[in-house]
């Protein structure tokens, strides 16, 4: 079985599985020799202990079931909800923009589907990172408006039905890149700012988000934080002085809160990485 340092991974989402004592770690891993661009497959590793794992299996193959996208299977993360397994994905084709579409199975590492032919996010706009939240009851979708298409970059987030298949709110920004004096321009003069992989959960009275973004050519895990996704969004700074980014949190079988991250955030190098996750 590979080992965590042997297996090349960026974006790395951890789903505890605490009935059956494991953990499934999703994320991009259908790259190109040592280039960013993927392949059109998502696949998942399973580890007892998050030090050796099982795998990689293929858990969606687009081109099997002539899906819409056929590249850049970027960031999958799967959320448990209402009984069944939804990955959320990024992934793009030759003059179509770059979208999240949501997939679903009956199990963690099964056959996932489309449950809509169309992407989630909104219909030409160049979007990726797609994430679930809940909130009193309602599933929103929350993912990046991509610097590419608006320079400074946004994270948006709609409300979604309850089968996860439509929205059913138009869509409402939550922030700029910009809007934390913690990130710098990809360039000097470029006017250019990343948002990167939004995750949300709750501590204690606050909603928090960890994103990711740029300062000076270090890739960075920034804090954000509000009463309600349509709150104010107050942010804070760097959770790490390391090169790494693209994180989530999760709980391990002992109960403990981690963060999961890729790093170093360098073509072929990048490898799964987690730690204690108090803020």
């Amino acid at each position: 079985m590979p080992k965590r340092e042997e297996i090349r991974i960026r974006d790395p989402f951890i789903l505890t599985d605490f009935e059956n004592g494991c953990y499934y770690m999703y994320g991009t891993t259908a790259l190109d020799g040592g280039s960013l661009h993927a392949g059109c497959t998502f696949s998942v590793y399973k580890s007892y202990d998050l030090m050796e794992f099982e795998g990689p299996k293929v858990i969606f193959d687009g081109e099997r079931i002539g899906f819409w996208a056929d590249r850049d299977f970027w960031a999958p993360e799967v959320h448990k909800y209402g009984g069944r397994y939804y990955l959320f994905g990024s992934c793009k084709a030759e003059g179509k923009c770059r979208a999240t579409h949501i997939l679903v199975c009956d199990t963690p590492d099964g056959e996932y589907l489309p449950v809509s032919d169309k992407p989630i996010t909104p219909e030409g706009w160049e979007c990726l990172d797609g994430t679930l939240y809940i909130e009193e009851g309602t599933p929103y979708i929350v993912f990046c408006h991509e610097w590419l298409q608006v320079k400074d970059g946004e994270i948006w987030a709609m409300e979604l039905s309850r089968d996860l298949t439509h929205a059913v709110s138009e869509p409402f920004m939550l922030f700029r890149a910009s809007d934390n004096p913690n990130v710098s321009e990809l360039e000097p003069g470029s006017g250019n700012y990343v948002t990167d992989g939004p995750f949300l959960y709750h501590d204690g009275d606050k909603l928090r988000m960890i994103w990711s973004s740029f300062y000076r050519g270090r890739y960075l895990v920034l804090d954000a934080e509000s009463d309600s996704i349509r709150g104010e969004w107050v942010h804070g700074g760097s959770r790490f002085g390391f090169d790494g980014g693209h994180a989530m949190i999760f709980t391990d079988l002992d109960g403990k809160r981690k963060i999961s991250l890729h790093s170093p955030n360098k073509s072929d190098l990048e490898r799964a990485a987690f730690y204690d996750a108090e803020a």
